[in-house]
């Protein structure tokens, strides 16, 4: 078995590729990703923006 590692995506990127990485890793399309994001983003006041960060940070890239 295969082990799944998630990375920042160099090919379906807009600023740091946490998004796509992320619908990479989930096998979804990168756009319900950021869009789920900009909603988490709105209604939890901005901590999606310090989210979005630290993902940057911390998860490395492809």
């Amino acid at each position: 078995m295969v082990k799944k590692r998630l990375y920042r995506s160099t090919k379906e990127r807009i600023i740091a590729g946490v998004c796509g990485g992320l619908a990479e890793y989930f096998n979804l399309d990168p756009t319900l990703i950021r869009l789920a994001w900009a909603v988490l983003t709105v209604f939890s006041f901005g901590a999606g923006v310090f989210a979005y960060i630290v993902a940057w940070i911390i998860v490395p890239e492809k």
